[in-house]
């Protein structure tokens, strides 16, 4: 979670960096894909805690 947290803050950092200095469109389009990134890794950790959490009825 931690990790996430930084990547989540560095990606907002980078877009507003982008935005608000001209000529600076590298940061802003880092900025969005850690911030892809970041939406990804709670999806893929969303999926594997609910697939993980759910009881098998193998042998019934």
């Amino acid at each position: 979670m931690f990790l996430f947290l930084i990547v989540l803050s560095s990606a907002i950092a980078l877009i507003v960096i982008g935005a608000v200095v001209d000529g600076t469109l590298y940061l802003l389009s880092t900025g969005v894909l850690l911030l892809v990134v970041a939406v990804l890794y709670l999806l893929v950790r969303s999926i594997l805690r609910t697939r993980r959490g759910r009881p098998t009825t193998v042998g019934r």
